[in-house]
């Protein structure tokens, strides 16, 4: 707001409708702002415009900024075994791995509880996910063994992965702090986070030919559209668009 009146030099409560329109105009094209940035002008302006001072101009409907779709980060299956491997409290370490091997959204990995561990079915049971609903995804071998160690050194009560306290679950900042930590320790330049993890789950999933439908039913995704994304990511998908193209201008 305050950008708004030294842009005028006067109040907003003197200006017009077309002195917003070209407001915003000035932000994207001579300005340049990020779509993000925009977005947060257009909030505040819409909220002093129609809460503050009761005015229902059209323009303030019609001001819309896209949201950027950015393709998430995927790792390799190695960058994962080196960064995982460099994560060194083991709360994290394990909590991480899950959410690599089970898909797992962070909150979700975080939130685990002993009894969500179904040895038998060799399953996980996620609950309260996205949209509060609950799912079962797949438990590799491999990690149960490491969920087997983990628990036999630490043996936790309640949370799986509890604080340092033990009466709450592991804070996923704090995750987040063990993860960036590793990174800086590898060889790795890619901007990951711990949703990357699941990003990758996803898209090693199918590389390895798992049906697009059970990948959206194991993240939890509500329609196959937010699933169709990692068609882009898969090292097939990539190899094929190198062959064709290289096909169409060997002659070049």
């Amino acid at each position: 707001i305050k950008n708004l009146a030294r842009h005028y030099r006067r109040s907003p409560d003197q200006l017009s409708e077309q002195e917003i329109r070209q407001f915003f105009i000035h932000l994207s094209q001579e300005r340049s702002l990020a779509d993000s940035t925009i977005r947060v002008y257009v909030f505040a302006i819409k909220f002093l415009y129609q809460k503050t001072l009761n005015r229902e101009w059209p323009v303030l409907n019609l001001i819309r900024v896209k949201r950027s779709k950015k393709l998430p980060v995927v790792l390799s299956r190695q960058e994962v075994r080196h960064l995982l491997s460099r994560v060194r409290r083991p709360a994290a370490r394990v909590s991480l791995t899950m959410m690599y091997a089970c898909g797992l959204r962070a909150s979700e990995a975080t939130h685990l509880q002993a009894f969500d561990i179904d040895s038998q079915r060799m399953v996980v049971r996620v609950r309260h996910g996205k949209g509060g609903k609950d799912r079962y995804v797949a438990l590799p071998q491999a990690v149960l063994e490491q969920l087997r160690a983990y628990w036999r050194e630490y043996r936790p009560t309640t949370w799986l992965f509890p604080s340092k306290r033990g009466l709450t679950p592991i804070d996923v900042g704090s995750v987040r702090r063990c993860l960036k930590a590793a990174l800086h320790q590898s060889d790795i330049k890619k901007n990951v986070s711990c949703h990357s993890l699941r990003h990758s789950y996803a898209t090693h999933l199918l590389e390895q030919g798992l049906d697009l439908r059970v990948i959206q039913a194991l993240l939890g995704h509500q329609s196959i559209k937010t699933t169709f994304i990692y068609l882009h990511l898969t090292q097939s998908t990539i190899q094929a668009v190198h062959r064709t193209v290289d096909d169409l201008m060997a002659d070049l």
